[in-house]
């Protein structure tokens, strides 16, 4: 692998915040933030043990942390957290905040796709959890067994895992979306013991039978391992016909009983490294990797990270616009705000339902003061136009959130000036599903902001942009600022992966042996002169044209620049003589009008912006581009597209098969 990548993108502005903003900031300074990370790499003891204060420890840690089985500090790639403490998250979560005022708080607001309002208080919440978990108990559910669960976006689906985590259960969420096999998939690697289900939900009007998807799954001889399948009455009468399987099948509905006595009325104590959630990514080989987090590293980065990245304040409310079954619905929009008894919205259905204003009514109606959400999202929302937001108040907002992969400026700025209003700063926010909390990003009220970059790493996060050399000490030296290389992280962090379920060599030849002893995020990125980090897309998507390697994002970013396109993916393709040409694929905003004179235009405005060298080789226009359900671009498809040739990979996370077919059909 090539060490070094060309950085074409030329952004200069800075957005600082509002001085009222910095008034009430929770870190209101560079100096501040300085001091706070320099302590956190050089005093990480007391800094963990001020930081995580507010949380319940059943018994203290010993050690911050170790390799595990002994040996400190903490080195790559087994590492231990928060050694000899005892503890339950839900404790954290709910047990903490019903002693308080904060019991007769909201901790969720629910609105379903079609209309209808919950709240849910911490009260309430805790309650529901203690009878779920005593439910589970009674079915046989015990401390290490691992609980399948495959729900749309309701308030039980919280439920579901708070009440996994209180017995000491380990639990694995499925996307509501994915097909049967890929749940069959999920179930077998971890030999989970019981599903979670319901009767169906809403998508974009239409039901979606889940408990039919999860008869497919279970019927299988490889699920063999699920003793019982619970299922929610969501939809009742309203949805499609279930058949309960005698023996097998539990209504959620029958099995709760009235009162919370039973063994869940006290939460199930367990170790730091106790594991606490699978959660699967999958790959081009088609079989998933269960990512492990364990229990107290993963609670202290997500409480922490959540408190300081948004802002956090007693009365915000937040919504996280992510599906629970992807990391980010499970750190930002279950634990970490929980942990910190915030309010969290929820939304059962699709951004586009039943038109594209749903996001801003729903803002407008709830007050919403925090929004996080997708850059595929802001582009959609873009792409439609100011009209729908600008029929919405949006004055509520005070804080914006970007997740999810590199958001381009032109999205910045659209999502600073309409969604905005020019008055809220945006905390872009770089992580991902190993790293199990917010790696980087700015902090709201501590520095400005630069669009399109990450920003700063979070506190305790050692990132480092490099490059390989076998002169150097451990074979990789950093690059000078403003130049591209690798992204790795230098050293262990409390929310770190613990391994790959069920394959630790797996897990260790995946994420530390491109840079030996260090962790390999997988992306190209650069760091500017500030330290603020720019993320230029996955390695394996860097481009090489015409001798220069340079970053998917960085050239997508150039073409969403110009006012006719909305989104754009760029891939190379196999070429004989220059070894790889670059393919462009667009969709355009309404009103523009995709023929050759356009893709001549865009042409010329990569040149202009780039360099000539850097000039599509083709551009080819899309009404949609294929997607995962979590709203990343599947550029190894379009690979396969650009190059002529089937796609053989695993297919399981694409929203819409359709849209690969329309591509492969516009190309006969």
């Amino acid at each position: 692998m090539s060490e070094s990548i060309t950085s074409v993108l030329k952004e200069d502005r800075r957005f600082e915040p509002s001085a009222e903003f910095v008034s009430r900031a929770r870190i209101s300074s560079r100096e501040e933030y300085d001091r706070l990370y320099k302590e956190s790499l050089d005093d990480p003891e007391t800094f963990w043990r001020r930081e995580s204060s507010e949380l319940v420890f059943r018994e203290p840690w010993t050690v911050t942390s170790r390799t595990k089985g002994g040996g400190e500090p903490a080195s790559f790639p087994f590492v231990e957290w928060f050694v000899g403490a005892k503890l339950n998250v839900t404790e954290s979560c709910l047990d903490r905040h019903v002693k308080t005022a904060r019991r007769n708080k909201a901790a969720i607001i629910w609105e379903g796709e079609l209309g209808a309002t919950r709240t849910i208080t911490y009260g309430e919440l805790h309650r529901e959890t203690i009878r779920f978990a005593n439910a589970l108990a009674e079915h046989g559910v015990k401390k290490g067994d691992r609980v399948a669960i495959y729900m749309g976006m309701v308030p039980e689906v919280a439920v579901a895992m708070l009440a996994c985590a209180r017995l000491g259960a380990v639990h694995t969420v499925v996307f509501g979306g994915f097909a049967a096999d890929a749940l069959r998939d999920r179930i077998a690697d971890c030999q989970a013991k019981v599903v979670i289900t319901q009767d169906g939900g809403y998508r974009r009007g239409h039901v979606l039978a889940l408990k039919d998807v999860v008869d497919k799954a279970v019927s299988q001889p490889e699920a063999k391992s699920i003793e019982k399948v619970i299922v929610l009455k969501h939809l009742g009468d309203r949805g499609p016909q279930v058949h309960m399987h005698e023996g097998r099948d539990l209504w959620w509905h029958e099995i709760v009983s009235d009162t919370e006595a039973g063994p869940a009325r006290e939460a199930t104590p367990v170790d730091a490294e106790h594991p606490l959630f699978i959660l699967y990514t999958s790959g081009s080989t088609g079989k998933p990797k269960g990512v492990l987090h364990s229990t107290a590293g993963y609670l202290v980065s997500t409480h922490v990270t959540f408190k300081y990245v948004f802002d956090i304040r007693e009365d915000d409310l937040y919504w996280c616009t992510a599906d629970v079954g992807w990391v980010t619905g499970h750190s930002y929009l279950v634990y970490g705000p929980l942990s910190n008894g915030a309010t969290c919205m929820m939304y059962e259905g699709a951004p586009n339902y039943p038109d594209w204003g749903r996001f801003w009514r729903i803002i407008e109606k709830h007050r919403v003061t925090i929004l996080y959400t997708a850059p595929t999202a802001i582009r959609a929302f873009l792409r439609q136009g100011d009209e729908w937001p600008q029929k919405s108040d949006l004055s509520s907002l005070r804080l914006l959130g970007s997740v999810g992969e590199p958001i381009n400026p032109e999205a910045w700025m659209w999502y600073f000036d309409v969604i905005g209003q020019k008055r809220c700063p945006i905390v872009d926010t770089w992580w991902q599903t190993e790293t199990g909390a917010i790696m980087m990003s700015t902090l709201p009220g501590a520095s400005f902001t630069k669009p399109g970059s990450t920003g700063l790493p979070m506190f305790g996060v050692q990132p480092a942009v490099v490059a390989k050399d076998p002169a150097a000490p451990g074979g990789y030296r950093r690059v000078e600022a403003n130049q591209g290389g690798l992204l790795i992280l230098e050293r262990p962090w409390p929310s770190m992966l613990r391994t790959v379920w069920g394959d630790d060599d797996r897990f260790v030849k995946q994420y530390f042996s491109e840079i030996d002893g260090r962790y390999f995020t997988g992306d190209g990125a650069r760091c500017d002169a500030d330290g603020y980090h720019w993320v230029v897309g996955r390695i394996d998507d860097v481009l090489n044209v015409a001798g220069h390697r340079i970053g998917t994002a960085e050239i997508e970013s150039v073409l969403v620049s110009h006012p006719a396109v909305a989104e754009a993916a760029a891939v190379g393709k196999p070429d004989e003589l220059k070894g790889q040409a670059l393919v462009v694929f667009v969709t355009v905003k309404p009103g523009h009008t995709p023929n050759s004179t356009l893709a001549e235009k865009l042409g010329d405005h990569v040149s202009n912006e780039i360099g000539k060298f850097a000039k599509p080789d083709q551009i080819r226009f899309a009404d949609a581009l294929p997607k995962t359900r979590s709203g990343k671009i599947m550029r190894r498809l379009l690979k396969d597209v650009a190059a002529g040739r089937e796609s053989k990979g695993d297919t399981s996370t694409l929203e819409d098969l359709s849209v690969l077919a329309k591509l492969r059909a516009d190309e006969e």
